[in-house]
């Protein structure tokens, strides 16, 4: 089992490094679609060596399998936006406080305290569909925020700009 806020306290490229290889590995061996295809293309632990050398899933595997690396409950599926038609990529997640931590710390780490800051969100056609991460995030951030005009404007200028 990797430690999952490992990730979380990287503090430089060696440490980075070490940390992918980790999760590469882990990744191997408890992905069965990743490594499946890793095998198709004869990539594997033992011929791995650099973080340049780990494969990328292709894009449209996530539209196509399952792709997990734990037995645990999915607590949340994102879709990615698509086209018209167009069968999407989903990312099911099994711990969606790693996601948060995520987002926050990146967040905290750029721009400081989130309750320091008014978010107005204008997210045109993401509202209109099911499993946005990053209308999951803002909708966080928003929350967080503890501010009374922090919100989502889709279409509501004349009140955007009220606020402004």
């Amino acid at each position: 089992m990797i430690d999952s806020t490992a990730i979380f306290s990287i503090s430089g490229k060696k440490d980075f490094e070490k940390i992918a290889m980790k999760v590469f590995r882990y990744q191997y061996e408890n992905n069965l679609v990743y490594q499946q295809f890793c095998n198709l293309i004869h990539r594997n632990p033992s011929n791995v060596k650099s973080v340049n050398e780990i494969p990328f899933l292709p894009i449209q595997f996530f539209k196509s399998h399952d792709v997990l690396s734990s037995q645990n409950t999915i607590e949340q599926t994102f879709t990615s936006s698509g086209t018209t038609g167009m069968q999407t990529s989903r990312h099911l997640v099994t711990d969606i406080t790693i996601y948060q931590e995520s987002y926050r710390k990146g967040f905290s780490e750029f721009y400081g305290n989130i309750e320091n800051y008014c978010v107005l969100a204008l997210l045109p056609s993401y509202l209109e569909r099911e499993g946005s991460s990053l209308i999951y995030m803002v909708e966080d951030l928003i929350e967080l925020s503890n501010h009374l005009d922090s919100g989502f404007y889709l279409n509501n200028y004349d009140e955007l700009i009220l606020k402004g």
